[in-house]
């Protein structure tokens, strides 16, 4: 099915959307998940543009879909046999119409100018429902941190850091860590900053609590998305407690939205990894949690050994969880990771909610049939803006030289988290439904597009 093709796109604006993103393919060809990314976007806010005089005139929708800068450089780095390698390198300061651009890093062979596109306009919005001063970014290089060593591993990001740091600062362009970016790599990165710039300073976020990180930012993704998804079910008058969930993914998106999941009473089913999932019927309680994070965080293997451990639990190699009856879905691996069979699938059995965890798991037709089903849908751009959120807080607390207590920044969380929810029911609240993406999509878009049409032709 083509872009102009999706019964979303059937209502108020829809051959002005067709138009647009013609041209935005032809300006961008190949780029297929930048394309579905500004697609999701630009459906909701076409009908505000279309309403907005200024807007138009001021080409803010065509301007808000070209980044500021690309910024591509060669990374060359030495294996410890002696061996010189090569990576790609990208930085996409997308729009700092609203304050210093924000975005993490990604290592991952995967990693291209496409994603990283998509991922950098998405953080724009994302940043913008958090209510702090962040503008969008995202960046990221082909390489591949899994099988290096420790010393492999920091002269690339060293040799990164040598070029990326004439591109950054506290007041520019502050990067975080995202796949394959962990706190080693925030060392090594942050170190060889510090080395060229003779600074100390709030340059990166997801810094160690011993040079300038904040609590809980390892847990704030999984945490925000689960209190978002609670705060979803609290406006109908209902909770996630005693509820299905299931999660897919067994990094830190996953693990700490299972943990929170599990605090608030909720029974957790699956998780899974690149080499399928696990479905445990009886839920995945604290202890189980435990297991889990030594196996994917200090043994950092598959989950397949699970089942040995907890009889009644079964893995599914090579599968996703969308086949078990849940009641909420909630994807916490990687892009497009629900296609339009599983939202089907999720439907047909019962599924009230699907709240993202990572950053657009969703195929565009999956995101439509969630929202034309009326069920509770929440984006990622709303729902995992969590980890963003605490990193604002890290550059706060780097600005004050002073660190938080885990509690303040819980409590923090909590309340951004609170607030974006409530900005999109404030913007996608139709009769008695609540459209989360038109909500998120407009909530976002309002504050930088008026912050770009008041500078002016810049």
């Amino acid at each position: 099915m083509g872009f102009g093709e999706d019964a979303a796109m059937n209502g108020r604006g829809s051959k002005e959307v067709e138009d647009f993103m013609s041209g935005l393919i032809k300006r961008n060809p190949g780029e297929t998940e930048f394309h579905q990314a500004v697609q999701e976007v630009v459906e909701s806010v076409m009908p505000v543009v279309l309403d907005n005089e200024e807007y138009r005139k001021a080409q803010i929708l065509e301007r808000m879909t070209e980044p500021d800068r690309i910024i591509i450089f060669r990374v060359t780095w030495e294996t410890d046999d002696g061996c010189i390698r090569a990576n790609r390198a990208w930085r996409i300061q997308f729009n700092g119409a609203i304050g210093p651009y924000k975005g993490g890093l990604r290592f991952h062979p995967s990693v291209n100018q496409s994603v990283l596109k998509f991922l950098g306009f998405e953080q724009t919005f994302k940043n913008s429902l958090t209510g702090l001063p962040m503008g969008g970014a995202k960046g990221g290089a082909n390489f591949n941190p899994k099988g290096k060593s420790d010393r492999e591993v920091m002269r690339f990001c060293q040799s990164l850091m040598t070029e990326l740091h004439r591109h950054v600062g506290e007041h520019t362009d502050v990067p975080a860590g995202d796949i394959g970016v962990g706190p080693r790599e925030i060392s090594y990165l942050f170190g060889q900053y510090k080395r060229l710039e003779n600074r100390h300073t709030g340059v990166l976020t997801g810094k160690g609590l011993s040079f300038g990180g904040s609590h809980l930012r390892k847990e704030a993704t999984g945490y925000g998305c689960v209190i978002f998804c609670q705060s979803m079910f609290e406006e109908r008058g209902d909770s996630i407690e005693g509820k299905r969930i299931s999660v897919s993914g067994a990094g830190n998106v996953a693990i700490y939205a299972v943990e929170k999941a599990i605090a608030l009473g909720a029974k957790v089913i699956t998780m899974s990894d690149s080499t399928g999932f696990i479905h445990d019927p009886d839920g995945i309680d604290e202890d189980k949690l435990t297991f889990i994070k030594l196996l994917k965080e200090r043994k950092r293997v598959s989950l397949e050994g699970y089942p040995d451990k907890y009889s009644g639990a079964s893995y599914h190699a090579g599968k996703r969880p969308w086949a078990v009856a849940t009641d909420i879905a909630m994807p916490c691996a990687t892009q497009n990771e629900i296609s339009g069979e599983d939202a089907r699938e999720l439907l047909g059995n019962g599924v009230q909610a699907v709240c993202e965890g990572a950053n657009m798991p969703t195929e565009l037709d999956a995101a439509h049939a969630f929202v034309e089903a009326g069920i509770l849908y929440g984006p990622a751009k709303a729902a995992n803006a969590g980890g963003v959120a605490v990193s604002g807080l890290e550059q706060t607390q780097n600005a004050e030289r002073r660190v938080w207590k885990a509690e303040r920044v819980e409590s923090e969380l909590s309340t951004i988290m609170k607030s974006i929810h409530d900005k999109c029911v404030e913007h996608g609240r139709d009769g008695d439904r609540i459209n989360y993406v038109t909500g998120a999509n407009i909530g976002g878009f309002l504050k930088v597009a008026e912050a770009m049409r008041s500078y002016g032709a810049v």
